[in-house]
C-alpha cells in the first residue's frame, strides 16, 4: 500500500458537484492499493498514519499526531499510486489490485484509522471521477510505502 499524507487546515472531496467528504485540521490521505496487498499492510500503515508525528507542539515542532490533535482524516482512494513508469511515457496500472478487492481494502484501511482513534474519517467514492479541494498546512507532504518495511 502506499499513502500519501499531507498536513491541512481543511480538505474536501466532490462527486458530481457535490460534497462527499471533507475534514478540518488534520490530514489528507491519498490511498493506492497494490495487486499484492493484505490485510496486515492496511493494518500496519493505519497505525503508522494515525501515530506520524507531523503536527507542530507549543515549541514549534513536529512532535504531535492526528490522534494528538484531536483531528480529522479524509482518506481517497488513488490507484494512479501505483503506477509503473519504468518503461516509456505512459503509466501502467497493472500492479493495481482489482477493483472489488481494492475497494474492500480501501473500506479496511479506513476502518483501522477509526480502530486507532482518529475521530472523524471521511471518504471519497472508491472509482468515482472526484474533484478534490485542499488547504495545505506547511505544506508538510509524507510519503509511505508498505513495501519499504518488508525488507
Amino acid at each position: 500500500m502506499k499513502a500519501v499524507i499531507q498536513r491541512v487546515f481543511k480538505a474536501s472531496v466532490a462527486v458530481d458537484g457535490s460534497v462527499i467528504g471533507s475534514a478540518n485540521e488534520g490530514i489528507f490521505v491519498l490511498l493506492g492499493v497494490h495487486e499484492n496487498d493484505t490485510i496486515a499492510d492496511a493494518e500496519l500503515l493505519a497505525k503508522k498514519v494515525a501515530a506520524l508525528r507531523i503536527f507542530c507542539d507549543k515549541k514549534d515542532k513536529m512532535n504531535l499526531s492526528v490522534l494528538d490533535i484531536s483531528g480529522d482524516a479524509l482518506v481517497v482512494s488513488n490507484f494512479t499510486l501505483c503506477a509503473d513508469t519504468s518503461k516509456g511515457n505512459r503509466p501502467s496500472y497493472m500492479h493495481s489490485m482489482e477493483p472489488n478487492k481494492a475497494d474492500e481494502l480501501y473500506r479496511y484501511f479506513v476502518e483501522q484509522l477509526l480502530l486507532q482513534g482518529v475521530k472523524n474519517v471521511s471518504t471519497g467514492e472508491f472509482g468515482a471521477d472526484m474533484k478534490i479541494s485542499a488547504e495545505l498546512n506547511g505544506p508538510v507532504t509524507i510519503v509511505l510505502d508498505t513495501d519499504t518495511w518488508r525488507k
